[in-house]
């Protein structure tokens, strides 16, 4: 797949997996109203070059507005004014054939619950003690094309802490993959952090290329 395609899919499903309007087309790419106090909005610049990104860096005055722009951060560095920093977890944008699969089992005491709520599929996977211990959630967008049709966006998978290592995150992957593939998925596209980035290679997704955050003021992670 292009870049246009899978950046045109992913915040498409970014949108539906996080609950706020659809994106915006804009000269420079995409944005997206988040309107959260860390994180107003978005801007996603599919193609960027230095003037694009210089100009939203002095024009986009509001503390907590992102830009997520395809290129490396040390490029992006370079590109920005001193109002805006590059935190430091460079992303990575990817993509993957979608099929069905049977999830590997839970670990003894464990338990898979699902659901689908807003054109969203969830998976929660729960300790033997109650507590939450791995979850993720997988949003389709009918974007795509006749090479490789529709798309889905998997977003927030997360393993907590003391429930790593025991192939939760395989799990969930799996799980959602298979659920996004049975309702007529073909290809799924998600943002790994560098954290992700090793889960995601291991079960066959294929890295894009870099994308990278960019924060005016104080913000959080997105």
């Amino acid at each position: 797949m292009d870049s246009m395609t899978i950046t045109s899919a992913w915040v498409a499903g970014w949108a539906v997996n996080r609950s706020v309007p659809p994106p915006v087309v804009e000269p420079w790419g995409y944005r997206i109203d988040v309107g959260l106090s860390g994180h107003v909005f978005r801007h996603v610049l599919p193609e960027p070059d230095e003037p694009s990104v210089r100009k939203l860096c002095e024009t986009v005055t509001e503390p907590g507005a992102w830009l997520k722009v395809l290129a490396p951060p040390e490029r992006v560095a370079e590109w920005i004014t001193p109002d805006w920093t590059v935190p430091d977890d460079p992303g990575h944008l990817m993509f993957h054939a979608l099929r069905r699969s049977a999830p590997p089992p839970a670990p003894a005491g464990y338990t898979v619950g699902t659901q689908t709520r807003d054109g969203v599929f969830r998976v929660r996977v729960t300790a033997p003690d109650g507590s939450p211990a791995a979850r993720g959630q997988i949003a389709a967008t009918g974007h795509g094309g006749a090479d490789h049709g529709a798309t889905a966006v998997v977003d927030q998978v997360e393993t907590w802490e003391n429930h790593r290592r025991r192939g939760l995150g395989r799990l969930v992957m799996r799980t959602l993959e298979t659920a996004a593939a049975e309702a007529g998925a073909a290809t799924g596209v998600l943002a790994a952090t560098r954290d992700g980035l090793g889960l995601y290679t291991s079960l066959g997704w294929r890295r894009q290329g870099p994308l990278t955050g960019v924060v005016r003021g104080t913000g959080h992670r997105g």
